[in-house]
């Protein structure tokens, strides 16, 4: 019996790192929110018709909206840090939420700047990709990339799904037309882009509040772990882990990172990050029409990209685990510049149509957000944990003023040319000098993940060094 327990006990297997249901949580709350998000370019066509607005005028509130969530992220970074990812991603959910059903109110071009470029903008920055990326990389080292990229595949997956799902429910209820009033006050009629806005606020307060709620932790030291699952040394206390053993650049000020030459290196090319990703969100599914695509296919050929894309930001993660994270961040910033230059060429040389989109939705679909997860872990490597939040939110500032630039000036152009050519254009050809930014980043030299005890207790170098 005595030999039975023995074999027993020895057969038992090791509970599931409590980290990764804080994984799956955060993919869930990508999926929800950023699909939401990003399925504005289907409401850009019939909200136009509804409003006689032009494509430059709704791409301005959308640009605003990009805006103001870069302008609020150190800001939401800070309380990150502050107070913990618990309480800034619940809130922010609830806000985020609450401000998507309020969509479907929309009357007014003032009432759309306020609510999407605002506040929905506001509340999206406290649950980024940046925030629980910084949530994701005090749960996990090792594999920290991996875990990034699994969640920013949630964003993909939220493209892949809700997108497409929007376009269908708007397709399905295009008839719609239901007069609302409320305490004698008439409100705008019930009509398939409000329902839709409505059907996207109630999955996100309905199913990934309570999701957040129920499994997002702080940090691994509350429930008395170490990251990645590591066992505790002999003779330490429960939590404490092994010593860390940080980057030369590693700081709890997230301004030293200002002064530091690999900071402006990711950030610079981040926007153009920004700038080639966002014009996308919002003028894919209307450059497609230009092209005498219908939404629903253009919403499928998007969905397709952000299939492909989990595949790219997973694998992404994956291959920067094991080899250099600056590398592959270059791989990815000259995929997607390649990817352009092959869709305008497809379209502008040989006539091409739904092909040409095909072919840039399979080449960018495996780096469109394969450089958020990269580009974080690179920041946590290169800086540390303990001020990522702010740090990866000044990051993504920079990232959001490209997006910004990119939507107003796609719309303007369009206006301007009748063609996305141009601004098309200038987002492929920009990607190329952000490869190179990246691949000159001395990862080896500022890395956590190539330094010794000894390297660490070296002056902290200036940009320049």
């Amino acid at each position: 019996m005595v030999l039975m327990n023995v074999r027993r006990t020895g057969t038992e297997r090791k509970p599931v790192f409590y980290g990764w249901y804080i994984v799956a949580t955060c993919i869930f709350v990508a999926f929800v929110t950023n699909g939401a998000r990003n399925s504005f370019g289907i409401f850009v066509l019939p909200m136009s018709e509804d409003f006689g607005w032009s494509r430059g005028t709704i791409s301005f509130a959308a640009a605003l909206g990009f805006l103001m969530n870069g302008l609020t992220q150190p800001f939401m970074g800070k309380l990150l840090d502050r107070f913990g990812g618990r309480k800034v991603i619940i809130s922010s959910l609830a806000l985020f939420g609450l401000a998507t059903v309020v969509l479907s109110l929309t009357f007014h071009l003032l009432f759309l700047i306020f609510i999407f470029g605002f506040v929905s903008s506001v509340a999206l920055s406290g649950m980024s990709l940046n925030n629980t990326g910084a949530l994701l990389s005090r749960w996990f080292r090792r594999r920290r990339a991996t875990v990034v990229g699994l969640n920013a595949s949630g964003l993909s997956l939220g493209g892949l799904l809700l997108v497409p799902f929007g376009a269908y429910l708007l397709d399905a209820t295009e008839t719609l037309h239901i007069p609302l009033s409320f305490f004698g006050l008439d409100l705008p009629a019930l009509n398939n882009w409000r329902l839709t806005w409505i059907v996207f606020g109630l999955m996100i307060l309905v199913l990934s509040a309570p999701l957040a709620f129920l499994f997002l932790r702080d940090d691994p030291k509350d429930l008395a772990l170490n990251p990645d699952g590591d066992e505790t040394p002999p003779g330490m206390a429960a939590g404490a882990g092994a010593r860390r053993i940080g980057g030369v650049l590693d700081t709890d000020r997230w301004a030293d990172s200002l002064r530091s030459l690999p900071f402006w290196q990711m950030t610079i090319a981040y926007f153009a990050c920004g700038y080639t990703t966002a014009v996308l969100s919002v003028h894919f599914v209307p450059f497609a029409a230009s092209l005498d695509i219908g939404a629903q296919v253009a919403a499928l050929i998007f969905a397709l990209m952000m299939g492909l894309n989990v595949v790219g930001s997973i694998g992404a993660g994956i291959l920067s685990d094991k080899f250099s994270r600056k590398n592959m961040l270059a791989v990815v910033y000259f995929v997607r510049g390649t990817a352009y230059m092959l869709m305008l060429v497809g379209v502008e040389v040989f006539g091409l149509g739904t092909p040409a989109l095909l072919i840039f939705a399979m080449v960018a679909g495996i780096s469109w957000i394969a450089t958020a997860p990269l580009t974080t872990a690179l920041i946590a490597d290169v800086y540390g944990v303990r001020a990522l939040g702010t740090i990866s939110g000044v990051a993504f500032l920079v990232h959001a003023v490209g997006s910004g630039i990119s939507i107003w000036l796609a719309g303007f152009l369009f206006d301007l040319t009748g063609s996305y050519t141009i601004p098309f254009g200038i987002a492929g050809l920009m990607l190329f000098p952000a490869a190179l930014f990246a691949f000159s980043i001395k990862e080896r030299k500022y890395s956590s993940r190539y330094q010794t005890p000894e390297a660490t207790a070296a002056p902290v170098p200036v940009a320049g060094d």
